[in-house]
């Protein structure tokens, strides 16, 4: 991993990096960071991105981790979903403010440069509506202009179906009915998950 492209991510500036699924946008959480990521994919400040973590240790430091988290995270396919949950501290809005979706990236390069960089946006690289590019470098340049630069680590992803979006009971309507939710499915179908969960109460 080249230290220029860390020093890129850690002064607040957008990158594409690659993931199993598609290259992602990712910046550090920080209001000016965000304000940027917004302007450049044309989103809509009412739907918020999720942050890319290396591993439920890193997690911990923005959400509370559940006991029962690792063990749905340990029953489907590796990065399959990515789990809304209740953030320590209130996040920016555009993160969910203490609604937050986390996602354990599995691709090599991103465990890596999430390891230099803490937690990163992981929403798709591509302006909102549009579809997404499988090459880093090529959705970068696809979405840098001369007033948001992008930069790029290398890497061509698998694309195929995103991951399965899901809050958990802690941030549901009424933590205390222990329920979850599937709010986009993707890689896992609905009916998986609320099978895993039916079978696990």
């Amino acid at each position: 991993m080249k230290m220029d492209i860390v020093r890129w991510a850690l002064s607040g500036k957008c990158l594409v990096y690659p993931t199993s699924t598609l290259p992602a946008l990712g910046c550090i959480p920080t209001t000016k960071s965000l304000d940027d990521l917004y302007r450049i994919k044309k989103r809509s400040a009412m739907s918020p991105v999720s942050l890319g973590v290396t591993d439920l240790s890193q997690a911990s430091e923005i959400v509370e981790i559940p006991d029962d988290v690792p063990e749905i995270l340990e029953s489907f396919p590796e990065g399959s979903l990515t789990i809304v949950l209740k953030a320590i501290e209130k996040m920016d809005e555009r993160l969910g403010g203490f609604q937050v979706a986390v996602r354990v990236v599995t691709h090599p390069v991103a465990k890596e440069l999430l390891g230099k960089t803490g937690p990163l946006t992981a929403t798709s690289a591509n302006l909102s509506g549009e579809e997404p590019m499988l090459d880093c470098l090529s959705a970068a340049e696809s979405i840098s202009t001369p007033e948001f630069p992008i930069e790029a680590v290398e890497g061509l992803c698998e694309g195929g179906l995103p991951s399965t979006l899901i809050a958990w009971h802690t941030v549901c309507d009424s933590p205390e009915s222990l329920e979850i939710e599937v709010i986009r499915e993707g890689k896992i179908s609905s009916e998986d998950v609320y099978s895993w969960w039916r079978k696990r109460i």
